[in-house]
């Protein structure tokens, strides 16, 4: 049997062990509790992670759609500022082109279509015809003995130009005869057709058809020649118009052959630089090319 005293200490031992036990216990749900715990934080911001972070990537990829969407929108952009200056320019270019051919009608409209025309016995001027404006030519121009003579003032400059570039070159050239109007013409072929009679048709003209009416035609001579215009032919200073005055917009009238008049190697009449040149460069005459051709000058007489 055992004694008391090892009946009391055995119920110790147990409660001890029970104690021990229940204890253990506890600490061991506790841990297991934090644990599930510490794994349902942890799923939760692993969660929430994955949440943040798909909404990043659904931002991301809804950013890169919207990049996309800009950037096609932006060249879209271009393309059409691209067009629209390519309208713009060439809106430029017809507002250039119509000004440039208002310019031109303008300066046409503002030239008088006569300064071209044939008049030798092809076309007429009428008596009240006179030019638009004329210059007195100065006196130091004019041959000796001589009375006043007067140019078109539109192309006085270009004869003061030969005229200077002559004397420049050692070429004692004078003007004769310029500007005739209607009546003096009408008056000289009178007293040309007394002197030579039916002869004069071959060397004057008749008033209407006279180019000196037209107040851009000159008879040149020079000191030694005088009034002997024939022998004009012969000298320094008509050798000098054949090779110079289209530059400044002369050509002679009446050429050897010509089917108008005998030759008259002093008869020069102003038609525009660029129609002179290009006579010279087509080795042609004045009366050689058809009339519509001639009159496409017409714009660029005193360019």
């Amino acid at each position: 049997m055992f004694s008391r005293s090892t009946i009391i200490l055995c119920g110790l031992l147990l409660v001890t062990l029970v104690g021990v036990l229940g204890y253990r216990e506890y600490r061991h749900q506790s841990t297991i509790e934090l644990l599930l715990n510490e794994r349902q934080f942890f799923m939760g911001e692993y969660g929430s992670s994955s949440a943040a972070l798909q909404r990043e990537r659904e931002l991301a990829s809804s950013t890169s759609a919207t990049l996309a969407i800009t950037m096609a929108d932006l060249h879209a952009a271009e393309e059409a500022l691209e067009r629209e200056k390519d309208r713009n320019d060439d809106f430029e270019d017809e507002l250039r082109e119509l000004a440039g051919t208002v310019g031109m009608l303008d300066k046409l409209a503002k030239t008088d279509e006569e300064l071209l025309q044939k008049y030798s016995k092809v076309y007429f001027l009428n008596e009240n015809y006179i030019p638009t404006r004329l210059t007195q030519i100065p006196e130091s121009y004019i041959l000796p003995g001589k009375k006043d003579q007067y140019f078109h003032a539109s192309a006085y400059k270009y004869l003061k130009r030969l005229l200077d570039a002559a004397e420049d070159d050692g070429i004692d050239l004078k003007v004769v005869s310029a500007y005739r109007s209607f009546d003096e013409q009408n008056e000289l072929k009178g007293s040309y057709t007394q002197q030579y009679g039916s002869g004069a048709n071959t060397f004057s003209a008749d008033q209407g058809y006279s180019e000196h009416q037209l107040g851009t035609t000159i008879d040149f001579t020079d000191a030694t020649t005088g009034g002997a215009f024939a022998s004009f032919a012969n000298t320094e200073a008509y050798q000098w118009l054949i090779k110079n005055a289209h530059e400044y917009g002369f050509v002679l009238s009446y050429p050897q052959g010509n089917a108008y008049y005998i030759f008259e190697p002093w008869h020069w009449r102003f038609v525009g630089r660029k129609l002179a040149g290009d006579l010279k460069k087509d080795n042609a005459n004045f009366y050689d090319w058809d009339q519509r051709k001639i009159d496409e000058y017409l714009v660029n007489t005193f360019d």
